[in-house]
Formats: structure tokens, C-alpha cells, sequence
């Protein structure tokens, strides 16, 4: 079983290191992993048992720092941007050539999201890489809205879950395009 805690230090050094972190959101716990390290991308699928065909949701502190990761974000979706981030909303955009082709299954596109959640954002905020974070469960299992949860499904997989208590909203984010 994985370590369950509240130390955001901790939860960045294993993120640093390649590791992967079951991070809250306001919506569902999610599978966190080095969004530019592939290894740890790659490490997500397997711990979930995801296909690879299925591309994983990156998650950033900000719309400053989505920018670094996408080619452009259009004014309908800076809209968007600006009055439901922090939240759940997860944006599709064209993607920059940093962020690898194995996040997003081949496609040209990246589903960037700034959550709400205030231990993860602190998180984000002190990270230099975004983090690439479907939800925390076996691929086709419920997703988990609570720490225990993210432990029984996934606890022998992953190095940390840092714990931000219950998920207020219990269902995924809504994507645009």
C-alpha cells in the first residue's frame, strides 16, 4: 500500500524523481505523473492498466502556464479559461512538441485543466513541469473520490498519495474543444 499524506515536499521530490502521486481535485483523485518524462507517462498506463490509445489529461497551476505547452489558445477558449479555471474544465488545444505524442495517444491536441483543488495547485505552483493526471483507479473502474479509495484501487502501484480529503464534485471534468 502506498503512503497516504499531506507533505507537498514529498509529493515533489517523487514527482522529480519520476515517481507517480495520486493527487486530489475538486472532481476525482487523480494518477499524477511528470508530463515531459516519459517514463513516468509510460508508468501511468501500466499502473492503470490503460490502453495506450486513451490520452491522459494534463494538469497545470495556471493559464500562464498552459501557454508553455500549447501553440495557441484561442479567445473562446481563454474565455472559458478565465472564468471556470481554477475548476473543473479540461480544454482541448493544439499542442507544442514538448509535450510528448505517448500523453496524448498520437493526437495533435493536448487536454490541459488548472484544478481547483488547493493542496494540488500549491503542488503545481511549485513544480516546473506540468503533470499528466488521469483519475487515480484501474482503467474502466469507478473513479475514486477519496484517498482510501485511490490506496485499495492503486496503493501497491504508485510511491504517494497526497491526501486533500473528500472530492466536492465526484464526476471527471468536462472537456472542450
Amino acid at each position: 500500500m502506498a503512503e497516504i499524506g499531506q507533505d507537498i515536499l514529498k509529493a515533489k521530490e517523487i514527482l522529480i524523481a519520476g515517481g507517480l502521486v495520486a493527487i486530489p481535485t475538486e472532481t476525482v483523485y487523480g494518477l499524477a505523473g511528470n508530463a515531459l518524462n516519459e517514463n513516468s507517462v509510460a508508468n501511468i498506463f501500466r499502473a492503470k492498466n490503460r490502453p495506450s490509445f486513451d490520452p491522459l489529461i494534463v494538469h497545470v497551476a495556471s493559464i500562464l502556464q498552459a501557454e508553455r505547452f500549447v501553440e495557441d489558445i484561442p479567445s473562446q477558449a481563454r474565455k472559458l479559461a478565465e472564468t471556470y479555471w481554477p475548476g473543473p474544465l479540461t480544454i482541448l488545444l493544439k499542442k507544442r512538441p514538448i509535450i510528448s505524442d505517448l500523453v496524448t495517444s498520437g493526437l495533435d491536441t493536448v487536454a490541459i485543466r488548472v484544478p481547483a483543488q488547493d493542496l494540488t495547485r500549491s503542488l503545481l505552483a511549485s513544480l516546473d513541469f506540468p503533470l499528466a493526471a488521469p483519475s487515480a483507479n484501474p482503467f474502466g473502474y469507478v473513479s475514486p473520490t477519496k484517498a482510501e479509495h485511490v490506496n485499495e484501487q492503486l496503493g501497491d502501484n504508485i510511491d504517494y498519495i497526497l491526501d486533500g480529503g473528500d472530492c466536492q464534485v465526484g464526476i471527471e471534468s468536462t472537456i472542450v474543444s
